[in-house]
């Protein structure tokens, strides 16, 4: 049991962080999950070996005192964290530049850019003893223009925030992969794309990532969905 290793994932209660979990389960790990329901979380702990593997925490990346709480139950529980994956952010910005609604953006710019930098500050010195993994959610469009979408400027600063915490960590065994999904079929859109991946697609890129030896640094993996034969 102590020697598993153990790794906590934020935005955990669906889609790409709930397949993830599931991945890891299948590889050994014990999980640290966060969301900002933990109810929705519980079902999860118990199809993936319940309280003696996963712990589940009520997080909401936008608050400092929650993820100081989800670091400290997690080395309270396991002693350690291996993996991070600051996977929580949210989209949903219907009008563009001219039109959309600026809670919204408020909303969206502090889950995610914001929220990743508070996993990044409070998770590092654990992945420090560990030279353990740090995984952030991009995203296609942190790497394209997209008309209208500060969506897409949001996951341009994680792009620039894996880049940055990268040369940060240099020298430190600590490596960093940008995990830069296309259209995935998860609960983030009201109706489901017609041409997606799917949130296991997108575990697999990031089991692969941590699967290599420690010599090995993944940087980025962008994923899309293949194009339609037409």
């Amino acid at each position: 049991m102590a020697d598993q290793p153990v790794m906590l994932i934020t935005g955990a209660s669906s889609g790409i962080g709930a397949e993830t979990a599931r991945a890891a389960a299948k590889q050994g790990y014990r999980l640290v999950l966060a969301a900002r329901s933990e109810d929705k979380l519980k079902g999860l702990q118990q199809e993936l070996g319940g309280e003696a593997q996963v712990l589940t925490v009520q997080c909401d990346v936008q608050r400092g005192d929650d993820q100081k709480n989800m670091v400290d139950q997690a080395l309270k529980t396991f002693g350690r964290i291996d993996a991070v994956f600051a996977n929580a952010g949210r989209g949903g910005e219907p009008g563009g530049f001219s039109e959309a609604d600026p809670d919204v953006w408020k909303d969206m710019i502090l889950t995610n850019i914001y929220g990743v930098g508070l996993t990044l500050q409070h998770c590092l010195p654990a992945l420090r003893k560990s030279k353990g993994h740090l995984l952030l959610t991009g995203s296609a469009a942190g790497r394209v223009t997209i008309p209208g979408s500060m969506y897409s400027a949001t996951k341009w600063a994680v792009s620039a925030i894996g880049y940055g915490v990268r040369e940060e960590l240099r020298g430190s065994g600590i490596r960093v992969t940008l995990i830069e999904p296309g259209m995935v079929d998860t609960p983030f859109f009201d109706e489901p794309p017609a041409h997606a991946l799917k949130p296991e697609d997108i575990a697999n890129a990031v089991m692969y990532a941590v699967a290599q030896p420690a010599h090995v640094d993944v940087n980025e993996i962008l994923v899309r969905p293949t194009p339609l034969v037409e």
